[in-house]
């Protein structure tokens, strides 16, 4: 199986929602999971910049082997560069356009 997180979220608690469901994910031994994607856009970007709040969260569960993506075109609106990313998290055009791949691909598409 596989599955995406939609981080879009402005408010703090409903990202470390996001971020804590998807962790709970890796430590599901009842699920067989092939991939672990967090696709961010908007307000969602936070936690995957270096020193964003929650960038902690995003380098362990880079570490646990889950996925992160973070939306070109909002880098371009809030004036990030890929340098401001937390390493590891990898740059998409669109983030809706990458949610759309995804999904197209099979993946089940989650946005707590």
């Amino acid at each position: 199986m596989q599955t995406v997180f939609h981080l879009i979220q402005s408010e703090s608690e409903n990202r470390k929602t996001a971020l804590t469901i998807a962790e709970n994910l890796t430590e599901d031994d009842s699920v067989d999971m092939d991939a672990i994607e967090v696709v961010a856009q908007a307000d969602g970007i936070e936690p995957l910049t270096a020193d964003g709040e929650g960038s902690d969260h995003v380098r362990s569960l880079l570490d646990d082997g889950v996925a992160f993506k973070a939306c070109g075109n909002t880098l371009d609106m809030e004036d990030l560069d890929e340098t401001d990313l937390v390493d590891g998290v990898e740059t998409v055009p669109s983030g809706a356009g990458e949610l759309t791949r995804l999904q197209d691909e099979g993946y089940s598409y989650i946005r707590p």
